[in-house]
């Protein structure tokens, strides 16, 4: 049965919007608004260029999920749920232009008692600080007298189909205690995992924003013992087996750090903490070591290539995937492509191959050139990179490998998953 109470709009059809949409379809009517024209024609044709949605799933909850890029069609809604991004600048300071355009959309369509839920990952404060101003500026009403507002962090995991939007508990927030009930129940139709009622909208912003920060500072520890024992000669894959016997020992492995969350939210945190006059180092510095792995890992190329003898200078280089994980289409933010860079300043040329990834789409964007399967060609490279652990990648064998090789294989396995690598981080 269709709740007829809340009309319900999502602002932003990205990897977070669009499920989030699809879940409240099944028991609401919702429009999802999205300002990229092709995304919106896209949907209506049952495509999601994410892959976070198949066709059933959109044909599915098809009746009651409009897809629109016209402000008007979004008048008949009282609750505006943004799921818009949150990057940084060139200088890794926060870019809030998404959101701050967001709220001016969402508030020339405001009416009294209508409810804006936010859920872009932000710094404690950006809610009632930068958005609720912009939504009064645009609205001409009041903050929690005509309008009202919540913060419900997203925790949609790229490319998980066990961990989908309705498996994973929701934290909530909301501009009063009723208003932050209302918020929660909202969310608790549709969330079978359940929610958690944060006491403020500040304090739901800061969980969202410490969950990836602190992913982000376990992840630089790994990092580093993995710069410190190959310095050493030591495998730090074998050191973190052995040191994985001890019952409360967290066992992470060292990789690229990329994506729209863990290499980007840590920012947030930091710029807001230093607006305040405090200087968090350990932050930042783990931000450094993650943001060095991908210079370690192609001058660790280079050198392995000149052991083996190889030239450098027209080497031919195979980076096999570029997404910034397994299993899923999402470039944004992805590390790999500084390696390939790195490659290119040496001198090297460069092929990258990825099964998951529209060849047309991120040359577009990217202006990079994913290159056909080169396991069924005759092309043979100087070096091999296993940069992402995609499913096809998992089946290679050394015979394979080999196949593509110029002699004796210089294979680089960021990801733990050849065979027999020349290196592995």
């Amino acid at each position: 049965m269709i709740n007829k109470d809340f009309h319900i709009c999502i602002i932003g059809l990205g990897y977070v919007g669009l499920p989030l949409a699809a879940a409240f379809a099944e028991q609401y009517n919702v429009v999802g608004f999205d300002i990229n024209k092709s995304r919106i024609q896209e949907l209506k044709n049952g495509y999601d260029r994410t892959l976070e949605l198949d066709e059933a799933q959109i044909k599915a909850v098809s009746s009651r999920l409009q897809y629109t890029s016209e402000i008007a069609d979004l008048r008949s809604s009282n609750i505006y749920i943004v799921t818009v991004p949150t990057p940084i600048d060139q200088s890794n300071r926060p870019d809030l232009t998404p959101l701050i355009k967001s709220s001016q959309t969402v508030g020339s369509v405001l009416k009294e008692g209508d409810i804006v839920i936010y859920e872009s990952t932000v710094y404690p404060g950006v809610t009632e600080e930068v958005c609720v101003p912009e939504l009064e500026k645009a609205s001409g009403m009041l903050f929690n007298t005509d309008f009202f507002c919540g913060y419900s962090p997203e925790r949609i995991n790229p490319g998980d189909k066990e961990h989908t939007v309705k498996k994973i508990l929701k934290v909530t927030s909301g501009s009063t205690p009723e208003i932050a009930q209302k918020v929660d129940n909202l969310y608790k139709s549709i969330i079978t995992a359940g929610t958690h009622i944060a006491s403020s909208i500040k304090v739901a912003e800061a969980s969202k924003v410490i969950e990836n920060t602190q992913r982000d500072v376990n992840i630089a520890l790994i990092n580093e013992l993995a710069l410190i024992f190959d310095a050493m000669g030591i495998d730090t894959n074998e050191v973190i087996e052995a040191a994985a016997t001890k019952w409360n020992f967290i066992k992470l492995n060292p990789g690229l750090v990329g994506g729209h969350c863990i290499g980007v939210d840590p920012y947030y945190l930091t710029f807001k903490a230093e607006e305040l006059g405090y200087k968090p180092n350990l932050i930042l510095g783990a931000r450094q070591i993650n943001n060095g792995m991908s210079k370690f890992i192609a001058e660790k190329t280079i050198k392995c290539m000149i052991d083996h003898d190889r030239k450098v200078k027209n080497a031919r280089v195979l980076v096999l995937g570029v997404t910034f994980k397994e299993n899923c289409p999402d470039m944004r933010n992805t590390k790999v492509l500084d390696i390939i860079d790195e490659l290119k300043d040496f001198g090297c040329k460069v092929d990258i191959y990825d099964p998951w990834v529209d060849p047309s789409e991120e040359k577009h964007h990217y202006t990079i050139e994913i290159i056909p399967n080169p396991f069924e060609s005759n092309i043979q490279y100087d070096a091999i990179i296993l940069a992402v652990a995609h499913d096809q990648f998992k089946i290679l064998t050394d015979a394979d490998y080999r196949k593509i090789s110029l002699d004796d294989p210089v294979i680089i396995d960021v990801k733990g998953i050849v065979p027999n690598p020349t290196w592995r981080l």
